[in-house]
């Protein structure tokens, strides 16, 4: 039972790995393309800024021109709308810089906090883990001494049948069979007879002398 636990827990732990890993992905993805956005909006503000500031700076120029009403020397428009896309440019790398140093720092922080998190749940399946295997080891255990005491129990009880049958079936056997022996002497004028009777637990001696000549 723990090898097979242990296996799927190592399985858990690989399908948790690459959920995580394509998670990180789309949110990287989902980051870039907020990036991309971001920064168009911010080239799109900048140049609706510009557009705005050059209005306002042609208006500027047309209201002196009206209270003053001197020759105003023009510049180029080349130089201007120039000046204009590096400012732009500008602005929009400070941008990028920006929203890229916060996404790598909520990236970085986010990783971390994973981090700490599968620890934490490692560490929490390993102790259900152990838990498991102790109640299963405890439970095998009193399992294991129930059987064992059934099974003592059980053969004490054919033991003893078997031992009363035994003991009666001896005491039968001494009681309905038995067996004698004997030896004798023969002399000049009697015959010496000594006999041993075995019937069950009981013994019988007979002895005699028989002189000669035997009547009947």
């Amino acid at each position: 039972m723990p090898v097979s636990i242990h296996r799927d827990w190592q399985v858990q732990a690989r399908q948790l790995e690459k959920r995580r890993r394509a998670a990180l992905e789309a949110y990287a993805r989902q980051k870039r393309a907020a990036v991309r956005k971001e920064d168009k909006k911010s080239n799109e503000t900048s140049q609706k800024s510009t557009e705005d500031e050059e209005k306002a700076k042609r208006k500027e120029k047309k209201n002196k021109r009206k209270t003053t009403k001197l020759p105003t020397p023009k510049k180029a428009p080349h130089q201007e709308q120039r000046a204009i896309k590096i400012q732009a440019w500008w602005r929009g790398t400070l941008v990028r810089r920006t929203l890229l140093h916060a996404a790598l720092r909520a990236c970085i922080v986010q990783r971390w906090w994973r981090q700490v998190q599968a620890r934490q749940l490692e560490k929490r399946r390993r102790a259900a883990l152990e838990a498991y295997v102790r109640l299963k080891w405890a439970a095998v255990r009193v399992q294991s001494c129930a059987q064992m005491w059934r099974v003592r129990q059980r053969y004490c009880r054919l033991l003893h049948a078997a031992r009363i049958i035994q003991g009666y079936w001896r005491w039968h056997n001494c009681h309905t069979s038995g067996f004698f022996q004997g030896r004798y002497e023969l002399a000049a004028n009697q015959l010496g007879l000594e006999l041993e009777i075995f019937l069950g637990s009981q013994i019988c001696r007979i002895t005699n002398c028989i002189p000669f000549p035997i009547k009947n």
